[in-house]
C-alpha cells in the first residue's frame, strides 16, 4: 500500500501501477479500482487535509503531476474530447515495446507506435471550473488555515507570463473597478504574499478586454483565484453547470500543452479546421494561467462553511440537537446584534435572521418552494449605512456579492450569461452563482435616469431570480431557463420596484442625523469564537429537516378560514402562503424541525406587526403604493 506522500506526490505511480498489473492478470475494470482507491484514502478528514489546494496555494508552489484539490463551480462545460487511452512507445535504441495508459495525462511519452494494434481512443468531458464566486475571506481563510499540506516552490515548474508591453501593463492597472462590488481580499493579500504571482490569475475589473489578455470568464468582476480545466473520466452525466464541487485530481501543468496549442495554430489551414483561432485560445489556454485538473474523484458541496461538515443534513443537524439551549442562546445573541445594526428595530431584525437561513427546498412546477427575498424599506439615505449592513453579512454567510442598483450598473453590466458562438463558450454573467449566495440588492443607490434595452433586461433577470429562482441565458435565438438559488435581500428607502416575498419598512430608533455616527460604532462580536457560532448557526438551519403534522394543518386551516370571515379582502391565498413561509423559517431558527402551535401563533403575530407598520407607514405617505 503507498504511503500518504506516495500517493499524493506521485499518484501516476499509483495508475500505472494497477495499470500494469491489470495487463498482467487480465482483469477488467481496472479504472474503477483507481478511483476506490483514492476514494478509500480521502475518507478521513486528515488525509483530505494534506491534499494541496489550488485555492490556497499559489500554482508554482504546487508539484506537476500531484494529486491537488480545488473548491470550485462548473461555469462551463465544453465538448468531449477524444484522447489515447492506451498506446504503445518504442524504445529506439532496443526496439521495444512497452503498453502505455494514457488516462489522467495531457501528453503521451515520445515515440509512440500509431500502427500498433493495441492502441485505444477513449473520450472524457472537460468542465471550466471557478472558484466559487463571491466566496467570503474569512472562508478562504479558515480553509488554508486547516489545511496540513507541505507544499515547496517547485523546481521543475516556472510559469511562464504571457508576453505583454509596458503600455498594456500600464493599461491594465489602471483599469476601473467596476461600481457597486464590495470584493474581498483574497488569503494571499491578506497575510502579505502579494508577489506570489496572483496577479496572473485576477479577473478583468471590467467586462471588456482586449485579445491579448486572457479572460478568465469569473462571474463577478475583480475576483481572483486560479480557473482550471477539469477532465472527467467517468460519470459526468452527473454533474450539472453551476454544481459547486470539490475535486480532488491529477494536477498538469505541461508546458508542452501551450506549444502544442501554438503549433495547432500555426499547421492548420483555418479554411480546413473545424475551430476557430477564438475558440482554440479559449479552449487551449497556457497551463500557466489556466492548469488542468484530472478528476479522479469529486464531491458536491452542498454548503462551502468550513466550520460545517460537506456531509448530509443529518450529520449538520447536531449543532441543534447536542445543545438546544447553546443553539437557543446563539439566536438570542444574534438577534440581538442585527437589532443594533438595523437602527434598534427588533421585528426587521427577526425578518433578517429568516431571510439568511431561507432556502429553495423544493420545486412544484414551476414555484420554488422555501425562497424568502425580503425588500427592507425605510433605510436611511446614507450611503454608508447599507454598505455597513452588507459588510456586517460579509462576515456571517459563506458567499454574498453586493450589487449597487445605479444607474450606470443597470445599463452596464451583464447579469445574465451569454453563449459566445465564436468561442463557443458560455460567457459568465454575475447572475451565476452557487446556490444560497447572498445577494446585496441595494436600491438607495437609484438615481434618476433611462433604462437602456440592457437595463431592462438586467431589471428582468433580477425580478425573474426573486419571483421564480430562475436565470435566463442567452444563447442569442433562444433564452434557456437555468434554476438557481439565490438568496435576495433588498434595501430600499421606499418601496422597491423589484418584487418580493415580504416587505418589512424599517423603524429606526436612532435619531436621523446620527445614523451614521452610531453605525460606525456598532461593533461586532469581539470574539472569533461568537462569531463562529453565528456562522454555523445560519448555515446549519438552513440544512434542517422539516415537516407540519397533522394535528397543526388543521389547526392552520381553521385559522385560515377565520381570518377570511373577518377580514375577506385583505387575507388571501398568498398570505396564507407567505405565513406558512415564515412559520417554517421560524421553526428551523429555534432548532425545530416540525411547525408546533405556538410557533405558527407567533408567526402570526409577526405578520401582523409588519402589516399594521405597513399600514401605518402607507397613512403617513399616501402616495407610496
Amino acid at each position: 500500500m503507498p504511503s500518504t506522500m506516495d500517493w499524493i506526490n506521485e499518484p501516476l505511480g499509483v495508475v500505472e501501477g494497477m495499470f500494469a498489473a491489470s495487463q498482467n492478470h487480465r482483469p477488467s475494470g481496472w479504472e474503477a479500482k483507481v478511483v476506490e482507491f483514492f476514494k478509500e484514502q480521502l475518507k478521513e478528514k486528515e488525509a483530505q487535509s494534506s491534499v494541496p489546494s489550488l485555492n490556497d496555494v499559489p500554482l508554482h508552489y504546487l508539484k506537476p503531476d500531484s494529486l491537488v484539490k480545488f473548491r470550485c463551480l462548473i461555469q462551463d462545460m465544453f465538448d468531449p474530447e477524444f484522447y489515447m487511452g492506451v498506446y504503445e512507445t518504442v524504445d529506439p535504441s532496443t526496439n521495444a515495446k512497452t503498453l502505455r495508459c494514457g488516462r489522467y495525462k495531457d501528453v503521451a511519452e515520445c515515440s509512440v507506435d500509431f500502427s500498433s494494434r493495441t492502441m485505444t481512443t477513449a473520450e472524457r468531458q472537460t468542465f471550466y471550473c471557478v472558484p466559487i464566486p463571491g466566496e467570503n475571506s474569512w472562508v478562504k481563510e479558515m480553509y488554508a488555515g486547516g489545511s496540513q499540506a507541505r507544499v515547496v516552490p517547485s523546481t521543475s515548474y516556472v510559469p511562464s507570463r504571457q508576453k505583454r508591453s509596458f503600455e498594456e501593463d500600464e493599461d491594465m492597472d489602471v483599469q476601473p473597478q467596476k461600481e457597486g462590488h464590495a470584493g474581498s481580499q483574497s488569503p494571499v493579500e491578506q497575510h502579505g504574499n502579494g508577489d506570489c504571482k496572483r496577479q496572473e490569475t485576477e479577473a478583468p475589473s471590467g467586462r471588456e478586454t482586449s485579445a491579448s489578455h486572457l479572460d478568465l470568464n469569473f462571474p463577478l468582476p475583480g475576483e481572483k483565484g486560479p480557473s482550471c480545466l477539469v477532465k472527467v473520466y467517468e460519470d459526468w452525466d452527473i454533474f450539472k453547470l453551476n454544481d459547486a464541487l470539490e475535486v480532488y485530481g491529477i494536477l498538469s501543468v505541461s508546458p508542452a500543452l501551450s506549444a502544442l496549442a501554438d503549433e495547432k495554430d500555426a499547421l492548420l489551414d483555418p479554411s480546413e479546421c473545424m475551430e476557430t483561432a477564438e475558440e482554440q485560445r479559449v479552449h487551449s489556454p497556457p497551463a500557466s494561467l489556466v492548469p488542468r485538473l484530472h478528476m479522479v474523484y469529486a464531491k458536491p458541496l452542498l454548503h462551502n462553511n468550513p466550520l460545517l461538515p460537506c456531509t448530509p443534513p443529518q450529520d449538520t443537524s447536531t449543532f441543534f440537537s447536542s445543545t438546544p439551549s447553546e443553539a437557543a442562546a446563539v439566536r438570542e445573541e444574534l438577534l440581538s446584534y442585527f437589532t443594533r445594526v438595523l437602527l434598534g428595530d427588533a421585528l426587521a431584525a427577526e425578518f433578517l435572521l429568516l431571510q439568511l437561513i431561507s432556502t429553495v427546498y423544493a420545486r412544484r412546477d414551476v414555484l420554488p418552494l422555501g425562497k424568502f427575498t425580503v425588500n427592507l424599506s425605510g433605510c436611511p439615505a446614507v450611503a454608508s449605512y447599507t454598505e455597513r449592513l452588507y459588510q456586517i453579512l460579509q462576515q456571517l454567510v459563506p458567499s454574498s456579492y453586493y450589487l449597487a442598483m445605479s444607474l450606470q450598473n443597470m445599463n452596464r453590466m451583464r447579469l445574465a450569461p451569454k453563449k459566445d458562438y465564436v468561442a463557443n463558450r458560455l460567457v459568465s454573467g454575475t447572475l451565476q452563482l452557487d446556490k444560497n449566495t447572498t445577494l446585496f440588492l441595494d436600491e438607495t443607490r437609484l438615481e434618476q435616469g433611462q433604462l437602456d434595452a440592457t437595463g431592462v433586461r438586467n431589471v428582468t433577470a433580477l425580478g425573474n431570480v426573486i419571483s421564480w429562482q430562475k436565470v435566463d441565458y442567452d444563447f442569442n435565438y433562444h433564452q434557456m431557463e437555468f434554476p438557481c438559488n439565490i438568496n435576495v435581500l433588498v434595501v430600499s428607502e421606499g418601496r422597491s420596484l423589484l418584487p418580493s416575498d415580504c416587505r418589512v419598512h424599517l423603524q429606526p430608533q436612532v435619531a436621523p442625523f446620527t445614523v451614521e455616527e452610531y453605525v460606525s460604532g456598532v461593533q461586532g462580536p469581539q470574539a472569533s469564537s461568537q462569531l463562529n457560532k453565528f456562522r454555523m448557526y445560519l448555515s446549519a438551519a438552513r440544512l434542517l429537516d422539516y415537516s407540519i403534522p397533522d394535528e397543526v394543518t388543521k389547526s392552520v386551516e381553521d385559522d385560515f378560514v377565520d381570518m377570511r370571515k373577518d377580514d375577506p379582502q385583505g387575507v388571501s391565498a398568498e398570505d396564507l402562503h407567505r405565513m406558512l413561509v415564515v412559520a417554517r423559517l421560524l421553526s428551523l431558527s429555534l432548532g425545530q424541525t416540525s411547525l408546533s402551535r405556538d410557533v405558527w401563533a407567533r408567526a402570526k403575530h409577526m405578520e401582523t406587526l409588519r402589516r399594521s407598520r405597513l399600514e401605518q407607514h402607507r397613512s403617513v405617505n399616501g402616495n407610496e403604493p
